[in-house]
Parts: C-alpha cells; sequence; structure tokens
C-alpha cells in the first residue's frame, strides 16, 4: 500500500475558503455554458444531422468520467490553481507549466471562436454588418474597447462580466421551455445511423461546448472542505450542463430540422424566428451577442495574467510583467494578449478555432487525467480524506481513452500547431531563470 505523503507547498496562504457546493456548482454551470452552445448546434448537425443528439450523449459521458477525476484530483490537491496544480503536484513543474501553457493557447483561440459568435449574432440581426471588412471593424472595436477598460481597472472587467453572467442563460432556457411546444416530430427523425468517425468528429467539435470545469477549480483554493465540495459540485454543475444542452439540441432540430445545418452563423436566432417571430429572434440574438461579449469581457480580464505571470517567473520578457503605473494593472500582457486574439479571430473561422482549442484543452484534460492515478497511488491529500473513484484507475483511465479517441478526430493542422506550442513552452522553460515552481503554482 502507498505511503500517504503531503501536498507540495504549493499553497494558497491568506485565501478564505468561503465556496461551498451550491456556490462552486453555480460556477462550474457559469464557466462551462458559454456562446459555442448559440452556435454548436449547427455545425454538429452538419456533421451528423438528426442523430446529433449522439455526439451529446458521448461529450456527456466523456466529461462525466473527466468531471470524476477532476473531483479526485481537486479532493487531493486544493492548491489554487486548478489543472496546473494538479499536474505540477504529480509530475512537478516542467509538466504543470506546459499543462498552464496549452490552457493558455486553449483560452486564446475559444476567445477568438466565441469573438466570431459575437460579429455572427450582430450580422443576423442586421445583415449589412456581415460584410469582412465590417466584422473585421467589429472585431477590433470589440477588443481595443476591452483593452481600454481592462487596463484602467480591474474593478472595471469584474463589474461587466458580473453583469452579464445570468444574461446568458435567460434566453437558452426560455428557448427550451416554449420552443418545445413547436417541435415537428418528423424533424427529428434519423435518416441511418452514423459512423464511429462521425460520431468522433462531431464530438471533437462539441466538446468545446462542454469544457470549463478547468476554470471552476482554479479557485480550489477558496473552497470549504474541498474533499467533499469539488466532487459533489462537479456532478451537480456538469448534469445540469448535459441536460441543458441536450434539450437545446432536441428543440433547434425538431424546429427547423434540416435547415438547422445550413445556418452556422446563427442557429438559435433562426430557431426563435422560426417559433416566435421577429420579438424570438430580436432576444435569442441579443442573448447570443451578450453571452459572447461577457466570455470574451471574462476572458480578457483573466487569460492576460497568465502572461503576466510567466513574465514574472522568466518565462517570457519582464515588460509582460510590467504593471500600469495609474491603473495598476498588467497592461502590456492585456495588450499584447487582446492584439493576438483579434488577430486570430479576423483571420480564424469558428470551426477551425473551435478544433484548435478542443485539442489544447483535452491536452490538458489528458494531463489531468493522468495526474490523477498519480495523487492517487501516491496518496497525496491536504484537507482531509480524499473522494475516491470507486474501481481505483478505471474511471480516469476509461477518461484518458475517451479523450484519445476524440484527439484522433483532429486533424494534422492542429496538432502540429500544438506541437510547435509545446516546443515553445519547453525552450521557454529551460532558458528561465532558476526560480522555483511555475506561476499557476506559486499563489
Amino acid at each position: 500500500m502507498a505511503d500517504e505523503i503531503a501536498q507540495p507547498p504549493i499553497t494558497d496562504a491568506g485565501l478564505v475558503r468561503a465556496i461551498g457546493v451550491r456556490g462552486l456548482a453555480a460556477n462550474t454551470v457559469n464557466n462551462v455554458v458559454g456562446s459555442g452552445i448559440f452556435v454548436l448546434p449547427a455545425v454538429v448537425a452538419a456533421a451528423l444531422g438528426a442523430s446529433a443528439i449522439i455526439a451529446y450523449v458521448v461529450c456527456a459521458i466523456a466529461i462525466g468520467l473527466i468531471g470524476l477525476t477532476f473531483a479526485e484530483a481537486g479532493s487531493r490537491v486544493s492548491a489554487p490553481g486548478g489543472t496546473y496544480a494538479y499536474t505540477e503536484a504529480a509530475f512537478g513543474p516542467f509538466v504543470g507549466f506546459l499543462s498552464g501553457f496549452l490552457f493558455w493557447l486553449s483560452q486564446l483561440s475559444a476567445s477568438a471562436a466565441v469573438a466570431n459568435v459575437f460579429v455572427g449574432s450582430i450580422a443576423a440581426l442586421a445583415p449589412s454588418l456581415g460584410a469582412t471588412v465590417t466584422r473585421a471593424i467589429l472585431l477590433v472595436v470589440l477588443y481595443g474597447g476591452l483593452t481600454v477598460l481592462n487596463i484602467r481597472g480591474v474593478r472595471t472587467g469584474i463589474s461587466i462580466v458580473e453583469t452579464l453572467t445570468a444574461a446568458k442563460l435567460l434566453p437558452l432556457v426560455l428557448l427550451v421551455i416554449f420552443g418545445a411546444f413547436f417541435i415537428k416530430p418528423t424533424n427529428l427523425a434519423w435518416v441511418s445511423m452514423p459512423t464511429l468517425a462521425e460520431i468522433g468528429t462531431g464530438s471533437l467539435l462539441l466538446i468545446f461546448a462542454f469544457t470549463g470545469v478547468e476554470g471552476a477549480l482554479i479557485s480550489s483554493g477558496e473552497v470549504t472542505n474541498p474533499s467533499r465540495t469539488v466532487p459533489r459540485a462537479i456532478l451537480i454543475g456538469l448534469g445540469a450542463v448535459s441536460l441543458l444542452y441536450i434539450a437545446i439540441q432536441l428543440v433547434a432540430q425538431g424546429v427547423l430540422g434540416p435547415d438547422l445545418a445550413r445556418d452556422q452563423n446563427a442557429p438559435l436566432v433562426a430557431v426563435a424566428g422560426r417559433a416566435f417571430g421577429p420579438g424570438g429572434r430580436l432576444l435569442i440574438g441579443v442573448g447570443a451577442a451578450i453571452s459572447a461579449f461577457g466570455y470574451v469581457s471574462g476572458d480578457i480580464l483573466t487569460t492576460p495574467r497568465l502572461l503576466f505571470a510567466f513574465g514574472r517567473d522568466g518565462f517570457l520578457p519582464k515588460r509582460f510583467a510590467s504593471v500600469n503605473a495609474r491603473y495598476h494593472t498588467p497592461a502590456v500582457a492585456i495588450t499584447v494578449y487582446a492584439i493576438l486574439t483579434c488577430a486570430l479571430a479576423i483571420t480564424g473561422s469558428f470551426r477551425s478555432l473551435v478544433v484548435l482549442s478542443t485539442v489544447s484543452v483535452l491536452l490538458v484534460y489528458l494531463g489531468t487525467c493522468l495526474a490523477s492515478i498519480q495523487l492517487s497511488r501516491r496518496d497525496v491529500r491536504s484537507d482531509g480524506p480524499p473522494f475516491r473513484i470507486r474501481g481505483g484507475p478505471t474511471v480516469p483511465l476509461l477518461a484518458c481513452l475517451v479523450v484519445t479517441w476524440m484527439l484522433s478526430s483532429a486533424s494534422r493542422r492542429e496538432f502540429i500547431s500544438v506541437a510547435a506550442t509545446l516546443v515553445i513552452a519547453s525552450v521557454l522553460y529551460m532558458i528561465r531563470p532558476r526560480r522555483g515552481g511555475i506561476a499557476t503554482a506559486s499563489g
């Protein structure tokens, strides 16, 4: 039997443990339910037709397995940092840093993808704004405005995110409740059974909408009784998200039928328009735009702090760790991140950006699943008895197999992009000053 060992010294001194099951479950739902669900029903329907619901079931099972491994890892390592803290505790600072860098890439491409949802939603309401040049101008204005607001102070950024959080859930819930009355059963009939490869392609695209639990766990250092709170909150949150998403797909497919796959820019706007007329179309269109704006706002608030931390710890030039003298914000990190994301949003399509983000975050998930096995084998623990998955390593290994199967559907282009990122991250790690742990794990 493995000897019990203490958690490595990635501490959370000074943080107050005040987040309970309800709070962490709500935060999980908030992090997972993003703007992708306003577009992905059409993307998955284009791949699988009426049988797209299979991809939702596959993703729900996959994210459930992944969630269980997160639950055990989170109950053993309660330091702030989420996936970074787990992988560093299991495999050391180098793997933790690679995980952090991959997470940064996934956030970069996810933000760019969601920015495309924002301009697509606006174009659905005002078609004259859908031209290529106008689209680029909207993206520049979006990122330019958010950059200025976030440089002027973190309080401003937080206020924007808090104001917009509930707005993304209300239109979706209303669409499910009232749209169910307009479903045509014939639109839900399957023409044929999709192949395993087709299901894999659809699932690789759709899993983007299920990601985000890792963001909720960054606050692990402030969770009460993490060995009990983390697993319960994750399973409750992911269960609620899965039910909501399946309901959305059934309503969208049931209302639009084959037309769902043809509207790749704003399919739920089309669903609302078909069911409720111009008023419903306006409600969902505005809701999608607000949701996208809220996601990008939250991303600009949080993700540049990774660049700041990398600069602080010597992985990037020190200018990335500079703080604006007047507003006391990481202005250089915010500006550089916004420029990179805006450029990616202008040059990339929603589908390609989703796949790049998904491949990156699935690799982060793979690392966390392997970390869960290692943490369990070494019996790492921090706050009381940890949550233990029945069957030992069976669930984490199944999660690894599902993640690997999904990754097999990605193209060579995405793997080359991720490989290049890992090479860059490895070089940055090797040439860094010898200062100890990575930024995300140092508190």
